[in-house]
């Protein structure tokens, strides 16, 4: 399981850009972790990365954002406020997983229905900085590149 120290939100977003060039098509990324670890700064530079988009705002109100990056559009799930697992289908989470990359924010909302091949990112902690864990064991050679 591929882990990562982060001591600065620079180096969360520097992480979420380099983790969008290595992103492909129906990948699904998982990002775990409490209020204030920096899912939404590493999301943000995700999408940034690919579009240009200055402005990327937090999904919470909405609940997903989708952009267009040249190769698949990019979803972006935030899925705090959601009450039962299968209020995913009525944002249109099935078209988001198999047509383009995902990113999840609060996954654990989604109960079973999050895919099993999912990349769970794990955001925590760590010696005043975030540790970053990243786990797909039906991926780990393709981590190892990352």
């Amino acid at each position: 399981m591929p882990e990562f120290f982060l001591p600065t939100e620079a180096d969360t977003a520097a992480f979420g850009r380099r983790l969008a060039r290595w992103a492909r098509k129906g990948d699904v990324f998982a990002l775990f972790g409490t209020l204030g670890m920096g899912k939404s700064v590493l999301a943000r530079a995700f999408v940034q990365e690919l579009t240009g988009t200055a402005e990327v705002p937090s999904p919470t109100f909405t609940l997903v954002q989708s952009y267009e990056a040249p190769d698949f559009e990019i979803y972006h799930f935030d899925l705090y406020r959601l009450k039962s697992p299968e209020e995913i289908f009525e944002i249109g989470v099935e078209e988001a997983l198999y047509e383009g990359v995902s990113l999840i924010e609060w996954p654990e909302k989604m109960g079973a229905y999050l895919p099993r091949g999912a990349f769970r990112i794990t955001l925590s902690n760590h010696e005043g900085g975030r540790r970053l864990t990243i786990e797909n064991a039906s991926a780990a050679e393709r981590l190892k590149s990352l």
